[in-house]
């Protein structure tokens, strides 16, 4: 079959590809920093909440261990990148970005 004899939803350039391409746009225009700022909010809430519950591994004693235990296999898949953010260096540039 070629490219001629399909019908036009199935060709690469065809409607579905101009209707997918104004949706990217659309979502460009209207939600994208939306979006961006969404994550931005729920990585920091989730790096606030981590820093009050394992910030005895930075030597920041917040909660009594007990509670910091109970919450521990939650936190565990993203403590080594929490660490990593927490001890680099940052710079006034971070801040605009």
């Amino acid at each position: 079959m070629s490219g001629r004899d399909r019908p036009e939803e199935q060709r690469p350039g065809g409607l579905r590809g101009v209707v997918a391409k104004f949706r990217e746009v659309t979502y460009g225009m209207a939600a994208h920093d939306m979006t961006r700022y969404a994550m931005r909010s729920r990585a920091s809430m989730e790096h606030l909440f981590i820093l009050t519950t394992m910030g005895d591994l930075l030597g920041v004693p917040i909660l009594p261990p007990y509670y910091s235990l109970r919450l521990l296999p939650y936190v565990v898949p993203q403590i080594a990148t929490w660490k990593r953010r927490m001890l680099r260096e940052k710079d006034v540039t971070d801040a605009i970005f």
